[in-house]
């Protein structure tokens, strides 16, 4: 699954170290899960489940992050308000952002494995995706609106809103991550799996 080659550095960059620790965590064990698999159905011959809901919010969260990153610096820098709120203003772009990139990293894993054509596949990835961006935003946004009431004076021109973006999004992390549980159960969301590309880059191997 390719798209995940964008989604484990971008989880690195709003997770840190914890980032890279899951992936070390998970990788090894998937690849010794697969190699034993002699040719089964990997749909079905997957890792754990909660490891399977934890990479699907990861994926999620990855869309997001980048999506919020991108529509806050852009509200900002336009001053965009809503009903005289900037910060109203700032999440509705990231809402926007986020949403579209969310459907397109959804598209680009769920297209491939369900080898569907793309009026389908943008429909399948709305579907599959939706829940679960809702959820993350809505952990991120309640943190973020919560800083911002008890500290006015943050903008995104301070260091400490990027910290309380970081809290923010690890929120946001944990309430997807229940909705991703629930998503992959019930078969809507596909298992994410780690990239060949990915492994290869951090443990030295050829794809």
């Amino acid at each position: 699954m390719s798209i995940m080659n964008a989604v484990w550095p971008l989880t690195m960059l709003y997770r840190g170290p914890l980032g890279l620790i899951v992936y070390f965590w998970f990788g090894p064990a998937e690849t010794a899960q697969h190699r034993g698999s002699h040719g089964a159905d990997l749909r079905h011959a997957g890792p754990p489940m909660w490891q399977s809901a934890f990479k699907g919010a990861t994926h999620c969260g990855a869309g997001c992050a980048l999506g919020d990153f991108a529509g806050e610096w852009l509200a900002f820098a336009t001053s965009f308000t809503i009903l005289g709120s900037s910060l109203t203003g700032r999440f509705a772009i990231s809402f926007m952002f986020a949403y579209v990139l969310g459907i397109g990293f959804q598209y680009l894993s769920i297209v491939p494995m369900r080898e569907l054509r793309p009026r389908e596949g943008v429909i399948a990835a709305i579907k599959v995706d939706t829940l679960s961006l809702l959820a993350y935003e809505n952990g991120m946004f309640s943190w973020m609106a919560m800083a911002s009431r008890i500290y006015p004076q943050l903008r995104p021109t301070n260091p400490s809103y990027w910290l309380m973006m970081q809290i923010a999004m690890q929120i946001g992390f944990a309430t997807t991550y229940p909705v991703n549980w629930w998503l992959i159960s019930r078969g809507t969301k596909e298992k994410m799996q780690l990239a060949k590309q990915v492994k290869a880059i951090f443990r030295c191997e050829s794809p």
